[in-house]
């Protein structure tokens, strides 16, 4: 590691109280009051979320499957990989393979962590952990929860990384995550 990008001690701040004001289904928040480095206090509202899995399903013939839904926040259709909230206690894993199954009606016989990202670090700390599935079995047998509705869409996984490149992909967990498969089997294929 670098020295630039050794851990700095002083860049911590230390929670003094925290309050909690709001309690959901899907997330909670808190108000928290830190100390900062430099001795004083400042108030770092938190939304408190069990994190995620999304999954990349990539066809022998170098496909994806893709979710095409509604996003309410944005008012607008996406198009996202396969994925899902963590339940409390579940691992990662188990939630990739669960949404493989659930969204797309996908079974991989192999599937490969491709990393973990903080989706908004300066107020959430959900982490979504991602994973690339391979030697995919379609079964084209979808079980939706019953508030979710969604399109499957097959693409070249080349279509899907230029459609991220020309900002048409918006969702942040797709995006790294297609770019992270397309730069692993890059340079799988070098000699």
């Amino acid at each position: 590691m670098t020295p630039e990008l050794q851990p700095a001690p002083h860049l911590k701040e230390e929670r003094l109280r925290s309050e909690e004001i709001y309690r959901g289904r899907i997330l909670d928040v808190s108000r928290d009051t830190v100390l900062l480095e430099n001795g004083t206090e400042a108030i770092r509202e938190v939304v408190h979320h069990p994190g995620g899995a999304c999954v990349v399903p990539l066809t022998a013939d170098g496909c994806v499957l893709m979710v095409r839904q509604f996003r309410y926040p944005h008012h607008e259709e996406t198009l996202e990989v396969p994925a899902g909230k963590l339940e409390y206690g579940e691992e990662p894993l188990q939630c990739a393979v669960r949404e493989l199954k659930e969204e797309v009606g996908g079974e991989a016989a192999q599937l490969e962590l491709l990393g973990s990202l903080y989706p908004t670090p300066a107020y959430d700390e959900e982490v979504i952990y991602m994973y690339l599935a391979r030697q995919l079995r379609e079964t084209n047998s979808q079980s939706l929860d019953a508030d979710e509705f969604l399109d499957v869409i097959r693409m070249p996984l080349s279509e899907a990384v230029q459609m991220v490149m020309e900002d048409r992909i918006k969702d942040a967990k797709t995006q790294i995550a297609l770019l992270k498969t397309a730069f692993l089997l890059q340079n799988e294929q070098k000699p």
